[in-house]
């Protein structure tokens, strides 16, 4: 259950995205299923490509402080769309500008949607 609410929180953010960021558009006959499917990709993406791109530039990371994991979301988001178009799922992000407030969007309406929809017993606690 709890995977699934994760998936339906990705998908509102990348709708929300489309609907906010020009550079990132959604072509075809079925808007729906295509952010539903991108939410699948961005999920697979975002579990196995993000955290050995982050390992191999943790350097960068702590020299930024952190803000190089920008540009790392914004890459993960970038080759999602580029998946996506391979298999003829209409979604596209023009450039890298876009790709990074793409990313930066999803980011804060994923992390307020799971304030949300997500109780406490999903919030790890340290």
């Amino acid at each position: 259950m709890r995977i699934l609410l994760r998936w339906l929180i990705t998908a509102i953010a990348v709708f929300i995205t489309v609907l906010i960021i020009p550079g990132i558009k959604i072509t075809g006959t079925n808007a729906f299923v295509a952010v539903a499917l991108i939410a699948v990709i961005l999920g697979l993406v975002n579990a196995i490509i993000r955290p050995i791109l982050a390992f191999l530039s943790c350097g960068c990371i702590v020299a930024t402080l952190g803000l190089f994991m920008l540009v790392i979301n914004a890459f993960t988001l970038w080759f999602s769309a580029w998946i996506a178009q391979k298999f003829g799922i209409g979604f596209y992000v023009n450039s890298f500008w876009s790709a990074l407030f793409g990313s930066i969007v999803i980011s804060i309406v994923s992390y307020f949607l799971s304030l949300f929809l997500l109780d406490d017993r999903d919030i790890v606690k340290v």
